[in-house]
């Protein structure tokens, strides 16, 4: 998954990118972000850069190249969201609940610590917040996870699978995708359980200025060690 803040005449960049593997087999979720400052080759760019620069370079193709090269894993579907139309899809499925650490305030709103059902706007404004946390980009990139956890319980409920179509042709090109409409009918009604299990990873690394420009660097074992989970998970039974 891609979250996109894209503007008029500005491609963005996919600041969100969230790899998720399913296994109907031991019916669990492998899911992790990729760190958007992550140094990598950007595939088809012929360059160096942070890997979330691929989707401004090339889009979803150059980005899908990228994070597969980065991982050494072909991954068979994405999802590309433009954040805005991201809100209001949680809006149309009756929001999300998450369970916030801490208080913390953000973009005018207050999140108290403890449960929380959150609309679209609350949802991306509590996405959003890294600064304030104290693990940083990591501590955003668990909510994210959160957030999309929480969707996925709403979006394969029957109530939402029978108006999936109307939801899509509302939020309208903010959201792309290589899942035909039939499979994300299967993946609701069969893979429902599945999304009650779901693991998580953090990619390790560390952070270095290079020509004054901060990356997140990701040592080859770290790499290696990552897409060794896949290919467990992908594979287990």
């Amino acid at each position: 998954m891609l979250g996109v803040d894209q503007r008029a005449n500005d491609p963005g960049r996919s600041d969100t990118i969230v790899v998720m593997s399913v296994n109907p087999n031991t019916n669990s979720v492998l899911m992790f972000n990729i760190p958007r400052d992550t140094r990598t080759e950007i595939i088809g760019h012929g360059t160096t850069d942070k890997i979330n620069h691929a989707y401004a370079f090339g889009g979803v193709d150059m980005s899908l190249q990228t994070v597969e090269n980065f991982l050494d894993y072909r991954l068979d579907y994405y999802v590309k969201v433009n954040m805005e139309n991201f809100k209001k899809f949680i809006d149309l499925i009756g929001g999300v609940e998450v369970n916030n650490p801490f208080a913390f305030e953000y973009e005018g709103h207050s999140f108290a610590a403890g449960p929380l059902q959150l609309n679209g706007e609350l949802a991306l404004s509590y996405s959003r917040m890294r600064y304030d946390d104290p693990r940083g980009d990591f501590g955003r990139n668990t909510r994210q996870r959160d957030i999309l956890q929480s969707v996925m319980h709403h979006a394969v409920n029957i109530q939402n699978i029978t108006k999936l179509q109307s939801i899509l042709d509302e939020v309208g090109n903010g959201v792309k995708t290589n899942i035909t409409f039939d499979e994300m009918k299967t993946f609701a009604a069969d893979y429902r359980s599945v999304i009650n299990q779901v693991d998580t990873v953090e990619i390790k690394g560390t952070g270095t200025t290079i020509d004054k420009i901060w990356y997140y660097i990701v040592a080859p074992e770290e790499q290696a060690r990552i897409h060794n989970r896949l290919k467990e998970h992908q594979q287990a039974r």
